[in-house]
């Protein structure tokens, strides 16, 4: 007979309504929820350098929509089998959350995007959230945020705007949001289903270094053109 210490009581699964992948809609929520109006996303509509040049500077994050084709899965578990033996160097500046909701690798990618510019950050919900997980591990934070439902409420609303129709909750999507940042003069791409932050290096400028590690992603599935990049960057006047 099972007592209760015993029992294996899980979690039920949480689902958010994914984000579209545009800025309009992130810039309305985010200035919302505390950051400032001096900083917005926008789109950058290639990764050559003079398509790079009209992109406001200087870009905090870096943001890139992609397939998760069985390609980048296979390359996912090779790649954090290497690192695992290879005990790479993270900065202990860098601000890392893991995702454990369905679905909400958009707002995952807007608070790495956030979290790791505290400075653009004024009072609201984002700041209240940044201040009470700073201090905790990447699953300690995502069970906050699953528990923080000022930030889900204001999640639905933004994932019901857009251009296109709101997918039903149940619906699982084949695309997924990672973050590029810089800590330290490295650039690291933060990926809450990953189990760390991944190092690529030393970088000069943000956008140009996530600029190539980019077209990586794109070399692994060259006959797929659902890739879109949008970056943190100055609001233009």
């Amino acid at each position: 007979m099972d007592t209760e210490d015993n029992v294996n009581v899980s979690k039920p699964e949480q689902r958010w309504l994914p984000l579209e992948s545009n800025p309009e809609v992130w810039n309305k929520l985010v200035h919302k929820l505390g950051v400032a109006e001096e900083w917005s996303y926008t789109d950058v509509y290639g990764l050559e350098p003079d398509l790079l040049a009209m992109v406001p500077q200087p870009v905090l994050a870096v943001l890139l929509l992609f397939p998760c084709s069985k390609n980048y899965e296979q390359f996912k578990i090779e790649e954090e089998a290497r690192l695992t033996k290879l005990e790479q160097n993270i900065s202990p500046k860098v601000y890392f959350i893991k995702q454990t909701i369905q679905n909400a690798c958009g707002m995952m990618a807007l608070l790495h995007s956030i979290a790791n510019n505290e400075k653009i950050v004024g009072p609201g919900i984002l700041q209240k959230f940044i201040h009470k997980t700073k201090h905790l591990s990447p699953d300690e934070r995502a069970e906050f945020l699953e528990s923080y439902t000022e930030l889900a409420d204001a999640h639905s609303e933004g994932a019901q705007q857009g251009q296109t129709e709101a997918p039903n909750l149940e619906d699982d999507v084949d695309l997924h949001f990672v973050c590029f940042v810089e800590s330290d003069h490295h650039i690291y791409e933060l990926d809450g289903r990953k189990s760390f932050p991944i190092n690529h290096g030393k970088c000069a400028n943000l956008l140009e270094g996530s600029a190539k590690v980019i077209k990586h992603f794109m070399e692994r599935d060259p006959d797929n053109l659902n890739f879109t990049v949008v970056a943190l960057a100055p609001t233009l006047k």
